[in-house]
C-alpha cells in the first residue's frame, strides 16, 4: 500500500565542530553573474563539483564500491563531497594520497553561512525582509522563497531554495496573536544562504528554535548576529567570486564509512526510503525522467518541507559512477521551492527538479516536461507519453528493490547489523542500475557491431519492447554510437 503523506519531522540540530580553515564561497554582488565555463561546471561523472554542487559521503563510498576503481570515484548531482578530519590517517589509503591531494581536505563545506535574515509578512505590504546580516546582501525575492504562497494555512514548515548561485534554508512558523493590526496571526521566517545546500540541515533545529524566537519577541536579533559572526563565510581576497573546487583526487583509496556524518531525516539525504515507499512503482517512472534529464515540476499544497526532499531524492536517481558518462548532458539540478518569481530563470533551463505549492506552474507546460501533483506523474509530451507506462521489467525491478529492503530490515532487527541503511541500499541500487545499462551501451558501442540486441537489452535490466523508446531517447541525449535493433511490433 503506498502511503500517502512522509512528513519528516524536525529533528535536533547537531553541529559538527569548525573546521581549521575557512573554504572561499563567492561573492554576494556576482549571484547574478553568468554562469560558470563548461570546464567548472561540474558535469555527471566529474569528481572536482562546481558552485554549489556537491557531492555526497554516502554517495562517494557507494561509487567506490561500485566502479572498485581506485581515484574513479563519480556520483550525481545533489552530493556534498566530506573529507577526513585534519591530521587523520589512520584510515586506509590516505598515505598514498599526494599532498596535492590532500588538499581537498581543506574544501571541507563548514561555516559557509554567507547570510542570516528574518522574513515577515505585512498586512499591508506583504511578504518582506525584516533584517538580515550582511545590511548589503542582495536578497531580492528571498521573502517568497522563504514563506511559501498557502502558508498562512499551517501552523510551521521548513523551506530549501535556491537563490542566485547560492541555497537556502528557511523555518517558516504561524502564532496566533490577539491584534487586530495582524489580523489575528504573526507569521514570519528566519532563514540562511550558503554555496551548498548539503550541510544547510545541520542548523535546522536552531531556525526553528530561532523562528519561534521571532514570533514571540520580534526585534530581538542578538542570537542571529552572533550566530551570523561564528558561521559567516570567508569571501574571496580577490573578489572574483568563484567558489574554490575540490580539487580532482583519488578519494575511493581515502574514503572509508568511518568518516561519515551520521544522516538524520532533517537532511535531504535521509529520506530515501519515504521518497521511494510514497511513490511505489511509480519511482521507476521518475527514474527514466531523470536519466534522460527532464525537467521535472512537482507541486504540492503547504507544507512543502517534505517535498523538497523529494526533488533531492529525484536528483539521487540518476547518480553514475563511471568515469565519463554524462560529460556532455545538461547537468540534473535540484531548484528545491519556486514560485512565480522564478519564471524569467526556468524559461533557460534545459534540466531541473523543483517544486511548488502554486497551481498556475500547471498551465505553464512551457517551463516543465514533467508534472508530479501528489503520486500522479504526467506529461504533455506526446513523445514521452510511452513512458508512463509501467512495464514487466519495471515491476520486477521495484519487486527487487522491495525485497531488499525488506532483507535488510530483516538483518537490522535479528542480526543488529548497523552498518547499513535504507539509504545505503537504495541509492547502491540505481546506481547499479544505471551503471548497467552505461557500461553495456559503452561495450556494444566500442564493439566491431555495434547492434543493441534484445538480449542486451534484457541484460541490462529493461524490456525490449516497452523500453525501447526510452533506449532510443538516452542513445541519442548521450550520444552514445550504437544501433537499436529490435523489432517494434505495431501490436501488442
Amino acid at each position: 500500500m503506498v502511503e500517502q503523506s512522509d512528513r519528516a519531522p524536525l529533528l535536533d540540530w547537531e553541529e559538527v565542530p569548525p573546521a581549521d580553515t575557512t573554504a572561499v564561497v563567492p561573492s554576494l554582488d556576482t549571484e547574478n553573474a553568468p554562469e560558470q565555463s563548461p570546464e567548472n561546471r561540474r558535469a555527471l561523472g566529474s569528481t572536482a563539483p562546481g558552485t554549489g554542487w556537491s557531492t555526497s559521503p554516502s554517495a562517494v563510498a557507494v561509487a567506490a564500491a561500485v566502479s572498485g576503481e581506485a581515484g574513479a570515484v563519480h556520483a550525481g548531482p545533489g552530493w556534498d563531497a566530506q573529507n577526513p578530519a585534519k591530521g587523520d590517517h589512520t584510515f586506509p589509503g590516505w598515505d598514498g594520497v599526494s599532498t596535492k591531494d590532500r588538499r581537498a581536505e581543506e574544501w571541507e563545506e563548514k561555516d559557509q553561512i554567507v547570510a542570516v535574515f528574518v522574513v515577515t509578512f505585512d498586512t499591508r505590504s506583504g511578504n518582506m525582509v525584516e533584517w538580515c546580516l550582511p545590511q548589503d546582501v542582495n536578497l531580492d525575492g528571498v521573502e517568497f522563497k522563504s514563506m511559501a504562497s498557502g502558508s498562512h494555512r499551517i501552523t510551521s514548515d521548513f523551506i530549501y531554495f535556491r537563490k542566485g548561485c547560492y541555497f537556502g534554508l528557511a523555518c517558516f512558523a504561524n502564532m496566533p496573536v490577539e491584534s487586530e493590526l495582524e489580523r489575528g496571526a504573526r507569521m514570519k521566517s528566519v532563514g540562511i544562504l550558503s554555496p551548498s545546500y548539503t550541510l544547510l540541515y545541520r542548523y535546522m533545529h536552531f531556525l526553528e528554535n530561532q523562528v519561534r524566537h521571532q514570533l514571540q519577541c520580534p526585534g530581538q536579533y542578538s542570537p542571529l548576529e552572533a550566530f551570523y559572526e561564528d558561521k559567516k563565510a570567508l569571501l574571496p581576497p580577490a573578489g572574483n567570486g568563484l567558489i574554490t573546487a575540490c580539487p580532482t583526487s583519488a578519494w575511493g583509496t581515502a574514503l572509508n564509512r568511518c568518516m561519515h556524518p551520521e544522516m538524520k531525516i532533517t537532511h535531504p539525504a535521509g529520506c530515501m526510503s519515504q521518497f521511494i515507499r510514497f511513490f511505489g512503482e511509480q519511482i521507476m517512472v521518475l527514474w527514466k525522467f531523470a536519466l534522460l534529464r527532464r525537467r521535472i515540476l512537482i507541486f504540492s499544497p503547504p507544507p512543502i518541507g517534505v517535498v523538497c526532499y523529494r526533488v533531492y531524492c529525484c536528483c539521487c536517481l540518476a547518480n553514475v559512477s563511471l568515469p565519463g558518462v554524462g560529460a556532455s548532458v545538461p547537468e540534473f539540478r535540484p531548484f528545491f521551492y519556486i514560485n512565480v518569481a522564478d519564471i524569467t530563470a526556468l524559461e533557460t533551463e534545459l534540466s531541473y527538479v523543483a517544486c511548488t505549492t502554486e497551481k498556475i506552474f500547471e498551465e505553464k507546460k512551457e517551463l516543465y516536461d514533467v508534472y508530479v501533483d501528489n503520486q500522479n506523474v504526467k506529461t504533455h509530451r506526446e513523445s514521452l507519453q510511452p513512458l508512463l507506462r509501467l512495464n514487466s521489467a519495471d515491476r520486477e525491478k521495484y519487486r527487487k528493490l522491495s525485497e531488499q529492503r525488506q532483507m535488510l530490515l530483516y538483518s537490522q532487527e535479528v542480526d543488529g547489523d548497523c552498518n547499513s541503511s535504507e539509504e545505503d541500499l537504495f541509492i547502491l541500487f540505481f546506481m547499479e542500475q544505471n551503471n548497467r545499462i552505461f557500461q553495456t551501451l559503452s561495450e556494444v558501442a566500442g564493439s566491431a557491431d555495434p547492434t543493441l540486441t534484445a538480449d542486451h537489452v534484457r541484460a541490462m535490466g529493461l524490456d525490449p519492447q516497452g523500453d525501447r523508446g526510452f533506449l532510443v531517447d538516452l542513445l541519442e541525449l548521450y550520444g552514445i554510437d550504437a544501433m537499436l535493433v529490435i523489432d517494434n511490433p505495431c501490436c501488442p
